[in-house]
């Protein structure tokens, strides 16, 4: 493979440069750059700055930015989801349609329209590796790639499509009948500062969480009310679109940890992680979907 091609093409589509990494060109002092920083930061260093290093790096420079100011949200009484061009309720308060001010939008070629009703059996929970949700929703239009939902670290729901349309987010084969969100969480614990910086508190940690049969690093969780909003979210899915509400369970009856199969053929009938579908994805480790569950029902 051609490096410095691959390079090259890859800021390009998603927007990053040499100087990122302290270099001015393109070229083998660039490739030894991007090693060193994967090395240091637990990436297999092979020199490319593809979509894994991209959005580690980004994130990573957005936290170095002081000038971070949060959105200010009016909060409804009566908020509604778009599906299909009409308006469905959800009870939660802090909720904005990509039309509106402040909204983050899908960017048109990273998802398919549909006109006739889409057939929608899944609901995917994927976490961002971002620090708020504005800041995924640049990443993923940089990435030619798309969610229905993001949610803030304030609980904000920001619904960026119709439901009705195909987002990519979980597959070829999961995509066509499947919904997505991504909730902000940057994963990683040197994260913690920035968060305490802009006034949202440190988050809940992950420990001991074992995802494929392997032991996880310690790892930030979700905030209390960004679980609340998920909850509200799949409440609404739930009774406007269908989605009944059940999960995939191992032998003992709880949260299933690992790969299902019928996930991974896009023909699961329920709420799912995103490593539900596939063994290389590990979001979302720690959410107990079972019990989330059970407590909407």
């Amino acid at each position: 493979m051609d490096k410095i091609f691959y390079n090259q093409a890859s800021s390009a589509k998603l927007g990053w440069t040499p100087d990122w990494f302290g270099c001015d060109e393109f070229d083998e002092k660039l490739i030894k750059s991007i090693k060193k920083w994967q090395s240091d930061n637990g990436i297999n260093a092979d020199g490319l700055c593809g979509p894994s290093t991209h959005r580690r790096i980004f994130t990573q420079r957005i936290s170095n930015i002081d000038d971070y100011e949060p959105d200010n949200v009016v909060e409804k009484e009566n908020a509604s989801l778009v599906y299909r061009g009409n308006f469905i309720p959800i009870n939660w308060s802090k909720v904005v349609l990509w039309s509106e001010d402040n909204g983050l939008e899908a960017d048109t070629k990273n998802y398919r329209s549909y006109f006739e009703k889409r057939k929608i059996n899944s609901f995917v929970n994927h976490w961002d590796v971002c620090l708020n949700s504005k800041s995924c929703a640049r990443v993923l239009n940089n990435r030619g790639l798309s969610v229905h939902f993001l949610i803030d670290n304030d609980g904000t729901i920001y619904q960026l499509c119709d439901i009705n349309h195909m987002c990519f987010h979980a597959g070829s084969k999961v995509n066509p009948t499947s919904i997505g969100v991504e909730i902000s969480n940057a994963y990683y614990l040197k994260y913690q500062s920035w968060y305490v910086k802009n006034g949202f508190g440190e988050r809940p940690l992950v420990e001991n969480e074992v995802i494929h049969g392997s032991k996880m690093d310690p790892f930030t969780d979700f905030y209390p009310v960004q679980i609340d909003a998920l909850k509200a979210l799949w409440k609404s899915i739930n009774e406007n679109i269908g989605i009944p509400l059940e999960t995939p369970l191992d032998s003992k009856g709880e949260t299933l940890k690992s790969t299902h199969a019928k996930c991974a053929r896009g023909t699961f009938k329920g709420f799912v992680s995103h490593y539900h579908i596939t063994r290389k994805k590990i979001d979302c480790a720690g959410l107990d979907i079972k019990s989330l569950l059970s407590e909407i029902k």
